[in-house]
């Protein structure tokens, strides 16, 4: 049987780590094909995340893979990240962290794309052309 990497877990560990301390965790990706994050983001082939629990929704710290919901220019955005693909986990505040090696990720193992996230239905209210009436009140 061929033992685990420890990369999952030092990451998980970090990450709980940071948030015990009050610090922000950053996450640096190197992205391949098999990365899915917003590429307008993407700079010399990396990104850097916010993966603290203000700034994320649904994050999964896995074995193989990591997943959450997160903002960018006001769009959520579903990411995954194979771990192989995590280069760093630091303290925004303090730098303190750990760098690892990147080595090659493998696709999605369902095949294809990952899952699309489940989307709340909206309500008939919902309609976006639906004109609202304004919450400002003003102030003499």
């Amino acid at each position: 049987m061929q033992e685990s990497s420890t990369k999952p877990y030092l990451i998980r560990a970090l990450h709980e780590w940071c948030t015990d301390n009050g610090y922000t965790p950053y996450l640096v990706v190197t992205v391949d094909e098999n990365t899915v994050v917003p590429l307008a983001h993407v700079h010399d082939g990396q990104i850097t995340l916010n993966i603290s629990h203000l700034a994320t929704n649904r994050l999964t710290l896995g074995n193989e893979y990591i997943e959450f919901e997160s903002r960018f220019n006001g769009a959520v955005e579903h990411l995954f990240i194979p771990v192989g693909a995590v280069s760093a986990v630091y303290a925004r505040e303090t730098g303190a962290g750990m760098g690892f090696e990147v080595v090659a990720s493998q696709p999605y193992p369902g095949g294809g794309d990952p899952p699309e996230p489940p989307t709340p239905a909206t309500l008939p209210d919902d309609d976006p052309d639906t004109p609202r009436p304004s919450h400002l009140k003003v102030v003499k």
